[in-house]
Parts: C-alpha cells; structure tokens; sequence
C-alpha cells in the first residue's frame, strides 16, 4: 500500500512565478503538478497554509505549522509530512516543528523543504526539492530522525541546519556535522546519525522572546528595555565559547532573579555542554551570574528552543529542561 503524506504549502520562492509582470503564486496542487507522476513516491494530500513571507513569519504562524504537522502524523494517521518554506527561516521552523513533534518523529517523516530560485526561472529548483521531499517524508528509514530540511537531494538535522548562502542552490550546510542522508532515485540513502531527540515539550511555548546581539560596548538597557517591551525570555549572541562582554553581568544576575531566563549562545560553533561546563579561565562566566547555556544551538535556534523551554513554567524548570537538551 503506497504511503500517505501530508503537503502543506506556505507559498514563498518555491511558488512565486512572473505573469504578465506581476508576482503570481501557485497553489500547493499547482506545485504537485509541477512534479512527473512517476517521480511521486507517494499519495500526497494538499493543504494550502494562510502565512507570512518566511523573512516575516510570526512565531503565532510558526506554532500553528508545528502543531499541524504533529496533528497530522499522531491524530489523521499521515505516514510524513512536507512544509514547503520560504527559505530566510526555514531553519527555525523546522527546529520549532522538531522541538513539538513528541512522539510523531517516531510514526512519520518530517520534511520542510523550499527553493532559491522561482518556478519561472531557468533550472528552477523547486520541483526536484518536492519530489525528494516527499520521497524522504514516506521513506521508513527517516523515522526517530526527527524534522529534517531537504534540499538539493541532501537531508540535513534541523537542529544542525543553516542557511550559508542567500544566493546558490546548495544554500544549506550542516557543517560541522554531515547531513544525515540523500535522496538517490526516490529512495532515503542515510550518511550519518540524527542528533539525539529533545526532551518532550511541556506547556504552551511563549512567542516573546528577546535575541540580542553583543558586541564590544555593548549597553546593558538593551536587555531590560527588551524585558519591559514585554519579552519573557532572553537570548544572547556571544562570541567565541560563548562568552559575553562583563558589563552585562549585573542585567544577566537580574534578569535571573526576576525569573526572566537568560540564554548565552554563540556566533561561533561550540560545544555541546552546559555554560558551566565551559568554565576555564575566561569561558562561560555567564554561567556564575545565572545564565543558561545553549548546548551548541545557534543563537537563532537558542531563541526557538527558548521558546519552548519557558512552557515548563519556571526559571527551574527552563535550566532543566536545557540540561536535557
């Protein structure tokens, strides 16, 4: 019996296509059909999703495409699921989806996928990305690896994803880990182990959290005014192993005691360990005033993990919940 996968299509590159001079949008079915019947590996329901640009995408909008695809594998019995996406923040919904999956990354294929060039441009990329797409999301061989991007034939962690280049086709890279398989002949061809799966969510995700890039001079207000703005949460960008300029130690330790987590990523690929565990000479003095690790995280993905993390209610229950991460 062929398998059953859920299309759910928020427009953006991968459907946009000039027409008479003026931007047209093609349906999820349209984008279907733009695929050879013979290249399909699958039954495929279509769902067209009301969203924003993906470099505009609200995190209400992002839940709701997370929430679908768990939906969709535990309670309508879909054997995968495909979100094409917009490409500037494919990444961060992908984590969000695999953050929420539960026990759906274990019965279904999770797969965004999206393009770099229009549907009406020479070698368009889009098709060829559906067609593996849907192949990856039917393919028993990607069950327990949780979401995963796929593009130009590569499936990468969505944990490990970024996009690297605003312009090629080859825009992903999960270096310095190596995509976890290809898609050869509408089969999944495996290169490497899925990263280990996140602690169960628990609670509703908040959507107000704060990313806050430092840098030399940085002015400590910049974390309070983002609290007072509203933000439940903090996350920010350091350098190197993740550290972060010293004057803003007083803001973090505050921020700490009034319950508002502070989360210390890196521009830089580090390690997956505690802040704490980081603490050699100059590294991870965060820690000491309250702040919390990323465990390796990107600071764009720390924030969605963050996110996710603050369901659990408390200050404590966010730290733990990290520690699991």
């Amino acid at each position: 019996m062929a398998s059953h996968v859920l299309l759910l299509a928020t427009k953006d590159t991968i459907a946009y296509t000039r027409r008479d001079d003026r931007l047209a949008i093609a349906s999820g079915t349209d984008l279907l059909d733009g695929v050879p019947a013979d290249q399909l590996a699958a039954d495929v329901t279509v769902e067209d999703v009301t969203a924003e640009p993906s470099w505009d995408m609200s995190p209400a909008t992002m839940l709701a495409l997370a929430r679908r695809v768990r939906s969709a594998v535990l309670d309508d019995g879909f054997d995968g699921v495909v979100v094409t996406h917009g490409t500037d923040t494919l990444e961060e919904t992908a984590f969000l989806a695999d953050l929420l999956a539960g026990p759906a990354a274990s019965r279904g294929g999770i797969v965004f996928t999206g393009a770099m060039r229009r549907l009406d441009e020479l070698s368009a990329d889009g098709p060829r990305n559906l067609a593996a797409s849907i192949a990856a999301a039917a393919d028993p061989r990607l069950r327990q690896a949780g979401a995963v991007v796929c593009v130009n034939d590569e499936l990468h962690a969505a944990r490990w994803v970024t996009k690297v280049d605003a312009t090629g086709v080859a825009a992903f890279s999960s270096a310095p880990f190596p995509p976890l398989g290809r898609v050869v002949a509408g089969r999944v061809e495996t290169l490497g182990t899925a990263p280990p799966r996140p602690p169960a969510p628990q609670g509703e995700p908040e959507s107000d959290v704060a990313l806050i890039k430092t840098y030399p001079g940085i002015d400590a207000a910049l974390l309070t005014a983002a609290v007072d703005a509203g933000a439940r949460g903090v996350v920010l960008e350091g350098t190197g192993m993740a550290n972060v300029p010293v004057s803003l130690f007083t803001a973090i330790s505050e921020l700490t005691e009034w319950g508002i987590p502070v989360v210390v990523a890196s521009r830089c690929r580090t390690r997956d360990v505690a802040l704490e565990d980081m603490r050699s000479g100059t590294y991870g003095l965060a820690a000491g005033v309250g702040a919390i690790g990323a465990r390796g995280l990107a600071a764009a993905k720390a924030r969605i993990a963050l996110m996710v993390a603050l369901g659990t209610g408390s200050a404590e229950g966010v730290r733990a919940w990290f520690d699991g991460l």
